[in-house]
């Protein structure tokens, strides 16, 4: 008999100031991100990235979302042009390296500074 796994799986959080706006503000840009990312972490797409450009009434919240499901969970980024920010979401129950994600997603995206978060989920 198998061994299971001790957690269901684990989600990585970063959060990313002083982006490139150039970067965060195209669509064709973070789709590039969502694709090479999953290869990077060795992630099955389920369809294409959802990229829709909303919040526009407050620059606050003025900027792209994306969304890029993967076969064992998602991929999901929050970016704003207004703080130069990008917030990353990695949830997945089959392992990856965080620390190639987080490293890729930093220089990706021109970040002057990054927070990583890493939570096992049970």
């Amino acid at each position: 008999m198998k061994k299971q796994q001790e957690y269901y799986g684990h989600e990585l959080t970063l959060d990313l100031y002083g982006c490139n706006l150039a970067i965060i503000s195209s669509k064709k840009k973070l789709a590039e991100y969502a694709v090479k990312l999953c290869k990077i972490i060795k992630m099955k797409r389920y369809g294409q990235p959802f990229i829709p450009f909303f919040g526009v009434k407050k620059p606050k919240t003025e900027g792209y979302s994306l969304v890029q499901l993967i076969e064992t969970s998602s991929i999901t980024g929050h970016f704003s042009n207004n703080w130069l920010a990008a917030y990353i979401n990695i949830f997945s129950c089959k392992d990856f390296d965080a620390n190639k994600a987080a490293s890729f997603t930093k220089a990706f995206f021109g970040a002057q500074k990054m927070t990583k978060r890493l939570v096992i989920r049970k």
